[in-house]
C-alpha cells in the first residue's frame, strides 16, 4: 500500500483509533453492571496477562503516570479486587497481584469481550479476521521498533527548514 486515501474514513490512523473507541465504548457499556471503571479493568485485564507486575513497569506498560496509578491500585486493593506484595528483587518495589476475588469479574469481562469481538466482527471470515489481527500484530512490531530508533529527518527536508527559517528570520528584520 504506497499511497493512502485522503478520505478520513479510509485513514488507518483514524480507523484503527476509532475502532478503539467505539469497542472501548460498547465494552463499557456491557460491563457497566460489575461496577469497574475503564481505567481499573484496563488495569485488572493488564494483570490478568501478567500478574505480579511492579507499579512502575505496570504505568509504562499502561501508558500512565506512576502516582494516578498507584492511587487506582489503592482503590482496587481496598476493593480487594488486588494485593501488593513486596518484591524480592528489589526492596524499593510492590508487586501488584490480582486476588482470587477478582477472577470471576475477568472471566465475565474476558465472555463480554469475546461476545464483543463476535459481533464486532460480523460477516468476516474468520481469515479475514485473522488476517487483520496479523497485520495489527505486524504494525505494532513495527512501531515498538522506530520507538527504539532516533527520529531521523531526509536532509532535504532539514535544508528545507533551514531555508524556511533564513527566509522568515530575513523577512521579519526587514519589517
Amino acid at each position: 500500500m504506497n499511497r493512502w486515501d485522503n478520505r478520513l474514513e479510509r485513514n488507518p490512523g483514524y480507523l484503527v483509533h476509532d475502532v478503539a473507541r467505539l469497542l472501548r465504548r460498547e465494552f463499557d457499556r456491557r460491563v457497566k453492571h460489575l461496577g469497574l471503571t475503564r481505567a481499573q479493568w484496563f488495569v485488572l485485564a493488564h494483570l490478568y496477562r501478567n500478574d505480579g507486575r511492579t507499579q512502575r513497569a505496570l504505568a509504562d506498560e499502561l501508558d500512565m503516570e506512576p502516582a494516578p496509578l498507584g492511587r487506582l491500585i489503592d482503590r482496587l486493593e481496598e476493593s480487594g479486587w488486588v494485593r501488593r506484595a513486596p518484591s524480592a528483587a528489589d526492596r524499593r518495589a510492590n508487586l501488584v497481584h490480582l486476588t482470587d476475588k477478582i477472577i470471576p469479574l475477568i472471566e465475565e469481562m474476558r465472555a463480554a469481550a469475546n461476545n464483543l469481538y463476535k459481533d464486532a466482527f460480523k460477516g468476516m471470515s474468520n481469515k479475514n479476521v485473522e488476517d487483520f489481527v496479523e497485520a495489527l500484530t505486524i504494525a505494532k512490531s513495527n512501531l515498538n521498533d522506530l520507538s527504539a530508533e532516533p527520529v531521523g529527518y531526509a536532509s532535504d527536508s532539514v535544508d528545507e527548514l533551514n531555508r524556511v527559517q533564513r527566509k522568515a528570520s530575513k523577512n521579519k528584520s526587514q519589517s
